[in-house]
């Protein structure tokens, strides 16, 4: 046996090295860092065109809702293309297909920053949803066969923090940059996504329904794709133990390798708590699409501030969003060790019934002083429900289908931030006259649907025991305990 890596062998030094063996050793941190990039680029784009709002009136002589329609455009499209690229998570090599679609999304930025109009720039933003569709279903697909069940909410809270790692930079970094050159800022953003596209190519492809890296995470790459015995995740173990029976409505006949894309989607709809987690992630996600694109120029009206102060408030909510995203899915695997069986989704609810609470005094508050501890507060409860929801997903669904049900999961997500920015333009400029005061009571108005998620999450609590042990009555025999062919009929349900 080969000796363990580094950082697990002796303490560490640096600040490099307290990250590695927090991650758990140097594979484990080479694959988190690298899918954090992944998600942390969707994050900047959709965060750079909010941030660069102003810019963009005055550059192409546009409206709100002219900006609102840049991020629907591309987040319509992304709902027609993550159907296929479902199917490809689950089928296709998945690190050469993500690292192929990042690839491509950097030329379409690069694209966009060489446009003359309008509507040039509303067709380069439309292709752009063509390639970040890609990134839900690879990146679920992934953290499942990579990690095991009872720590993927730990290691989705690493992952999303990415996400608002690079929101925070579309915001800041290249929100100032679009002060100056909103082509610029682009550019900027376009640059990494061909670095990060060759890491993704150069990760090891684990293995379909396994664990590459086991919780004690002291095997290298090399290493990582030995086959281990299938059985049961952390969760279903649990659901197992304390005698929760599987739905027979929701085992298919035969091999669920096999289903097509609509008898997938047929499946996954008949998961009541899959249903509740989506609805109640989209309405969490159309407030946040909302925010990304009209909170800086909320804020810089309502609060009377310059650029650096929203710097500085852009920094207050990033910190408050990624200590949130963090401590979610910590809290959500230390429920389930407690054996608390529907640990996920209690750490999600509390989550989500807080986030609406906290923003009413944000909105009412006329200084950034009196508004940042709210706001702060606020984003740490947006963003803690999300890593538990994504690993509870993971929990009440079947290994083979987890890339097709996070593409259909992500048809309402998509929809979700595609409307909110151009309902938001629309609701402000039309319905509320547009100004400071539209602004205000559009958000005040789109709380409502944050509150409705944290209701619908509270009746999760009864269904998803027994999604997560039909998810465990449901996966395919290992292929080291049965044969590697899969029947050539279609399994039917």
């Amino acid at each position: 046996m080969k000796p363990a890596e580094g950082p697990l062998r002796k303490r560490p030094r640096g600040p490099r090295d307290r990250i590695v063996a927090l991650l758990g050793g140097r594979a484990r941190t080479r694959v988190i860092l690298v899918l954090v990039g992944v998600l942390g680029l969707s994050g900047a784009d959709t965060a750079t065109i909010g941030a660069s709002a102003t810019a963009l009136r005055r550059g192409l002589h546009i409206t709100n809702t002219d900006v609102g329609l840049l991020v629907t455009v591309s987040s319509l499209v992304a709902v027609i293309a993550v159907l296929p690229f479902g199917v490809l998570a689950d089928r296709a090599r998945r690190t050469w297909t993500l690292a192929t679609a990042v690839g491509v999304w950097g030329l379409a930025m690069l694209w966009s920053a060489s446009v003359d109009s309008f509507h040039q720039l509303l067709i380069a933003r439309a292709f752009l949803g063509l390639v970040t569709a890609a990134a839900g279903p690879f990146v679920a697909s992934l953290v499942g066969d990579y990690f095991a069940a009872g720590e993927r909410g730990r290691i989705y809270g690493f992952i999303l923090a990415g996400e608002l790692v690079g929101s925070g930079v579309g915001f800041g970094i290249t929100g100032d940059i679009a002060t100056l050159s909103w082509r610029a800022a682009l550019v900027i953003l376009a640059l990494p996504a061909f670095l990060l596209a060759w890491m993704v190519a150069r990760l090891p492809e684990p293995r379909r329904g396994g664990i590459a890296f086991p919780p004690s995470a002291s095997a290298r790459v090399s290493q990582a794709t030995t086959p281990e015995r299938a059985g049961p995740s952390d969760v279903q173990d649990l659901a197992r133990a304390q005698g929760v029976p599987a739905d027979p409505r929701l085992v298919p006949r035969g091999d669920i390798r096999r289903l097509g894309l609509l008898a997938t989607a047929r499946h996954v709809v008949r998961v009541r708590t899959n249903l509740v987690l989506v609805a109640a992630g989209a309405c969490a996600h159309y407030f946040l699409a909302g925010m990304q694109t009209f909170g800086v120029e909320f804020a810089r009206a309502r609060y009377g501030i310059g650029q650096l102060e929203a710097d500085l408030l852009l920094l207050i909510l990033g910190i408050g969003a990624v200590i949130g995203v963090l401590a979610g899915g910590w809290i959500g695997d230390a429920l389930i060790r407690a054996r608390r069986l529907n640990g996920r989704i209690l750490a999600s609810t509390a989550a989500a019934a807080a986030a609406p609470l906290l923003f009413i005094p944000a909105l009412l508050a006329h200084s950034l002083l009196t508004a940042a501890p709210y706001l702060c507060l606020a984003a740490f409860a947006l963003s803690a429900q999300t890593a538990p929801l994504d690993a509870a997903r993971l929990d009440i669904m079947p290994a083979p289908l987890w890339g097709r049900a996070e593409s259909i999961r992500s048809v309402l997500r998509s929809l979700a931030q595609a409307l909110a920015p151009l309902l938001f333009g629309v609701v402000a400029d039309d319905v509320f006259g547009g100004g400071r005061a539209g602004l205000q009571w559009t958000f005040a108005l789109m709380l409502l649907p944050l509150a409705g998620g944290a209701m619908l999450l509270a009746r999760a609590r009864g269904t998803y025991p027994r999604d997560v042990a039909t998810a465990a009555a449901t996966a395919p025999p290992h292929p080291a305990l049965a044969a590697e062919r899969v029947p050539k009929r279609t399994a039917r349900l």
